[in-house]
């Protein structure tokens, strides 16, 4: 007999990787049962409705892809920052726990301060600059708390979806003649089609490859925020110029991490992937886009 496809609901649907989870997810060889809400169909800022969603439906798995993610604007929108990305992870981790559903969660490389010059670790002490950050530490915190949730850090994150620093480019390079980027931030883009996959990867496996800690993930490679738009204006075949500056050239409302890169060792020997090149996957997206 056959067993029973995972029922997994979605959080934050309408984003770049819920709209990546909804494309795999949905396919007939992924055997799962998969509901897919955003903000309109569940408040996850919600006590109430957390509660009320969880006592009518039954979930062996969330994935937790809701995120407040304007960097800048978060330094002065603080309280609603801190009320999608700290609380609400919150109210979502007590429901799994009361209700017995495994929780995934996603979280940032900016938690990190960006002072290190080697990748970092799970276990690599976090100093997060911004409101953006110190929000989504606050929510890794109540997720680990509950003992349910699995925390997966990711970075730079594109997809066809929302607004991305891909899309941005694209736009931008298509109808300028040179643009001015960063150098001096350091990190790796990662695909959000990739990142799903990995997702549904462990709720195939089931419980041998869920683990209620910290994990993370992201494409091969380092590269500079002027590396990644040089080769997406390449790669597109635009006659942009992109021009390397520092970051003290480019103020921002947020700070930064200088220095972002994640090791993937912890992942890797948690399931038998192959992790994506970042140059790699770009070449696949923008020739699926374009």
């Amino acid at each position: 007999m056959a067993a029973s496809p995972s029922r997994v609901l979605v959080t934050g649907a309408n984003g770049q990787l819920g709209t990546a989870l909804r494309k795999r997810a949905t396919k007939p060889a992924n055997h799962l049962v998969a509901t897919f809400t955003d903000f309109n169909e569940l408040d996850i800022t919600s006590d109430q409705q957390v509660d009320n969603f969880f006592q009518q439906n039954h979930f062996d798995y969330l994935v937790n892809c809701a995120a407040y993610t304007a960097v800048d604007r978060a330094e002065d929108e603080p309280e609603k920052a801190f009320l999608i990305n700290g609380h609400a992870p919150g109210l979502l981790a007590e429901a799994c726990k009361s209700h017995g559903t495994k929780l995934f969660h996603i979280s940032t490389d900016y938690v990190f301060d960006g002072m290190s010059n080697s990748p970092y670790h799970e276990s690599s002490p976090v100093n997060p600059l911004s409101v953006y950050g110190k929000s989504k530490l606050m929510g890794e915190n109540k997720v680990l708390e509950s003992g349910v949730g699995m925390v997966i850090r990711t970075s730079w994150l594109y997809s066809t979806t929302g607004n991305n620093f891909v899309k941005t480019i694209l736009r931008n390079a298509s109808s300028k003649a040179q643009l001015n980027v960063v150098f001096d931030q350091v990190g790796t883009p990662t695909l959000a089609d990739d990142l799903a996959a990995v997702l549904l990867q462990i709720i195939e496996k089931g419980d041998s490859s869920f683990r209620p800690e910290i994990f993370h993930y992201s494409n091969e490679g380092v590269c500079s925020w002027y590396d990644f738009a040089y080769e997406i204006v390449a790669i597109a075949g635009l006659p942009c110029r992109i021009n390397p500056i520092e970051t003290n050239d480019y103020p921002t409302r947020a700070i930064r991490p200088r220095y972002s890169v994640l090791s993937k060792e912890k992942i890797r020997n948690l399931l038998p992937i192959e992790i994506p090149y970042w140059r790699d996957s770009l070449k696949t997206f923008l020739k699926e886009m374009l």
